[in-house]
């Protein structure tokens, strides 16, 4: 990868900070995207030592102008190459005891970020019939009724937008990935969150993002670092798929009585 540019948000700690690691490992030039630049700035300091470019950029995504400003760099600076949607957030309470501004935040960071972000780059990639596009989105889109209302919902969305991308991009020469992590021992929980939740059930984040390369490599869409059995979420895939001749008909189900 030693062309290559990466650019990781969500970059200053956890998964991004990782997923940077690891990218400088094998020899790409990053580009570190996060709100705290004094943590971005630490981090860089220790990839550099790789030998690779490391460029550190200041930005607050569920800002209107700083989301712009990571626009225009990702749709006009042809040397990135790929781009990993890492940041987001959580944290949210009921959805009825939940600040109606928390959730705006969310769903810009979560949903809107991940949109035109990698709206401003899919063009270049798939003009130059090349590039990767990594969008970390959570188990919980698959099951939606067992956590909060609005964060499943969100990384619903990022599942569903991903996999339209992979086939209006991947016959164009752009692998884009999916990566459902469960737990993941990050900053997102904190430590008395993580005393409640079984050891078992917990991911250190070296080792999710380790598997979500893997998965990269393989040539992964839907990488679920914790799934013990591929053949699950193929069958999964395949009954979703085997409902698509009936979701849409002239007639009603018999069931409802309904008659034209």
């Amino acid at each position: 990868m030693t062309k290559e540019t990466i650019l990781i948000t969500g970059a200053s700690d956890g998964i991004g900070a990782v997923y940077a690691d690891r990218f400088a490992k094998r020899g790409a030039n990053l580009i570190l995207v996060a709100r705290r630049a004094e943590k971005l700035e630490t981090l860089a300091a220790t990839l550099r030592e790789t030998g690779v470019g490391v460029e550190v950029v200041a930005a607050d995504l569920a800002k209107v102008d700083d989301l712009a400003r990571i626009e225009a760099r990702l749709r006009d600076d042809d040397a990135i190459t790929g781009l990993v949607n890492n940041a987001g957030i959580a944290g949210e309470q009921s959805f009825v005891e939940t600040d109606p501004a928390y959730l705006t935040g969310m769903i810009d960071l979560n949903i809107l970020a991940v949109t035109r972000l990698s709206r401003a780059i899919a063009p270049r990639l798939a003009t130059k019939g090349a590039g990767t596009l990594i969008n970390i989105t959570s188990v919980t889109a698959l099951m939606p009724d067992g956590f909060t209302a609005v964060y499943p919902a969100s990384k619903a969305y990022v599942l569903a937008f991903t996999e339209a991308l992979q086939v209006e991009l991947g016959g164009k020469g752009v692998q884009v990935q999916a990566v459902l992590p469960g737990i993941t021992r990050t900053a997102i929980w904190t430590e008395e969150q993580i005393a409640t939740i079984p050891p078992h059930m917990v991911m250190d984040v070296e080792v999710m993002v380790d598997a979500a390369l893997a998965g990269l490599d393989m040539g992964e869409a839907i990488t679920v670092p914790a799934l013990p059995e591929k053949a699950d979420l193929d069958a999964y895939l395949a009954a979703r798929a085997a409902l698509r001749p009936n979701l849409s008909l002239k007639d009603a189900a018999a069931r409802y009585g309904v008659r034209a």
